[in-house]
């Protein structure tokens, strides 16, 4: 039996929240491959993230350009937060509105790719979300849409992982 998209943003929300526990104070200030952030700024932009998405869900303006901050030792209370309120604006919306819980996984998937590369943990990624994440970013990510959150996509040999596939198209080089 396959996953209900909602079952899928919930695994990708889990997944993600797993990767905000990796972060200290010892990689704070690590690189991440996500454009210039450091894990500090990507940390405090997914903590916030699922807030925001639920703001948008019920009909709220939202300014994605915002650089967020959160609290030290807030993290994974923010997050878990925000995670519970999306999920929870998403259930209510008719199953034709809840389109954008495919880039939701890929959002949560790709920057808990982002994280782990930058914070050196041991995390085992979920491929079915990366594989999910890449087929909604397919679908909705043009040439014409991808400036300023999204670089060009990268080439990757054809049996690239599910991982390696998903931050490739959203612009970032897995072997870097």
């Amino acid at each position: 039996m396959t996953d209900s998209p909602l079952d899928q943003l919930s695994r990708a929300l889990d997944q993600a929240g797993r990767a905000l526990d990796a972060v200290n104070d010892d990689n704070l200030d690590n690189p991440t491959p996500c454009s210039d952030w450091t894990v500090r700024q990507l940390a405090a932009h997914v903590a916030t993230g699922p807030g925001t998405w639920a703001r948008m869900a019920q009909g709220q303006e939202v300014d994605w350009s915002a650089i967020p901050e959160v609290p030290d030792g807030e993290l994974a209370q923010t997050f878990r937060a925000g995670a519970d309120e999306l999920l929870a604006a998403m259930q209510q919306l008719p199953a034709d509105q809840q389109r954008g819980v495919g880039f939701q996984v890929a959002e949560y998937a790709a920057h808990s790719w982002d994280l782990v590369r930058g914070t050196g943990a041991d995390l085992a990624l979920d491929d079915a979300l990366a594989e999910t994440g890449l087929a909604a970013m397919q679908q909705g990510l043009t040439g014409e849409n991808r400036t300023g959150a999204f670089g060009s996509e990268v080439a990757v040999p054809a049996d690239a992982g599910a991982y390696e596939r998903l931050v490739a198209f959203s612009g970032r080089d897995p072997r870097a």
